[in-house]
């Protein structure tokens, strides 16, 4: 079963890297009781390109713990 998960975070991980913008816009509905206008708080390429590093790190992570709980 931590096999699965371990994927799975991979995945997400990818996903943050290739195309956080997929993720943005996956985690729209979890931000309607919270913002009023969506499009007014998608991040700025700036705000992206954190988002990519900050998935590298997790990426790197969750590979590292599935290569190591496999093995």
């Amino acid at each position: 079963m931590i096999v699965v998960v371990l994927c799975f975070f991979v995945v997400v991980g990818l996903i943050q890297v290739f195309s956080p913008q997929l993720l943005w816009k996956a985690n729209r509905p979890l931000q309607r009781p919270f913002v009023k206008d969506y499009d007014a708080t998608e991040p700025t390429k700036a705000g992206y390109t954190m988002s990519r590093a900050v998935g590298v790190v997790f990426l790197a992570m969750a590979t590292w713990m599935l290569v190591t709980h496999v093995t």
